[in-house]
């Protein structure tokens, strides 16, 4: 395990494992909330990842009993972090701060994987619906609990639940900011999988490392299909496909893969008769 090379800052630890570069959440004396430092922190991180050639899947997780419990409220009382000053400077420091968080999770080339236990609330939600895979301890709960304080989902989490649980149902969990435990969002597909909380981290390690494991070209080009073929017309996504598929074809990727599958055949082979 190797430290990441740029330094994503002390509300965020960064590790890269196997292909995996984990980011982890650590300001637990307020519950990860998303200030302007964890937010600089982990959007910095983020924004590296797409260069790195050594990261193939990325990891979020959080090192408290809370993955992230949204925006800081005593923050939001006193206007004070990216509360404080008029209508425009706080929108212009949303639009460059938060959504740098938003657009560098949207713009991963590589899959993330999200592990969420605890409190996941608000932007903290959102911020888990903006990972590929998301899986949960039994002790998550989730929440878009915007108008609990008069707000909305400033970070464009709204956009991500609604391509995840439908249209009525992200307006009824928006409208009612209902909190719902893990097994509830798995049932909803927000998570993927519900474990007990020791189990979390092990088993979302053992997932991004073996997304990880795969050949890293087709990776992000496959992650890249899926997430294109969901707002693009057929004709589109199969002209995306067979290009990509073609330079696959020619590359070196794919032939080993394929001499790696045809010696583990053989092998395989070789067993059942003994």
């Amino acid at each position: 395990m190797s430290a990441y090379p740029n330094d994503a800052g002390s509300s965020v630890e960064s590790s890269v494992d196997e292909g995996v570069l984990t980011l982890t959440l650590d300001s637990p004396s307020d519950g990860n909330a998303l200030n302007i430092a964890m937010t600089e922190a982990l959007s910095g991180a983020l924004e590296q990842v797409n260069d790195r050639r050594d990261v193939h899947c990325v990891l979020l997780r959080s090192s408290s009993r809370h993955f992230c419990t949204g925006g800081n409220v005593k923050d939001m009382q006193s206007g004070s972090d990216l509360m404080s000053g008029s209508v425009e400077e706080v929108r212009d420091r949303l639009l460059r701060s938060l959504h740098r968080i938003t657009r560098a999770l949207s713009a991963l080339d590589v899959p993330s994987v999200c592990a969420v236990n605890g409190a996941a609330v608000g932007a903290g939600c959102d911020l888990a619906l903006m990972c590929d895979i998301r899986l949960a301890s039994t002790k998550a709960v989730f929440a878009e609990s915007f108008l609990r304080l008069g707000l909305v989902s400033g970070i464009g989490g709204s956009w991500f639940l609604a391509r995840i649980v439908g249209y009525a149902k992200a307006l009824e969990l928006t409208l009612t900011s209902e909190f719902i435990d893990a097994e509830a969002a798995r049932s909803l597909g927000i998570v993927s999988k519900v474990v007990s909380e020791d189990a979390l981290d092990i088993e979302a390690r053992s997932l991004a490392k073996r997304i990880a494991q795969n050949p890293p070209t087709a990776l992000r080009m496959a992650k890249r299909l899926v997430r294109e073929a969901a707002d693009v017309p057929l004709s589109t996504t199969l002209d995306m496909a067979a290009s990509m598929q073609a330079i696959l074809l020619c590359g070196h990727e794919h032939k080993e893969a394929v001499g790696r599958f045809l010696v583990e055949q053989q092998a395989a082979k070789k067993r059942t008769r003994i």
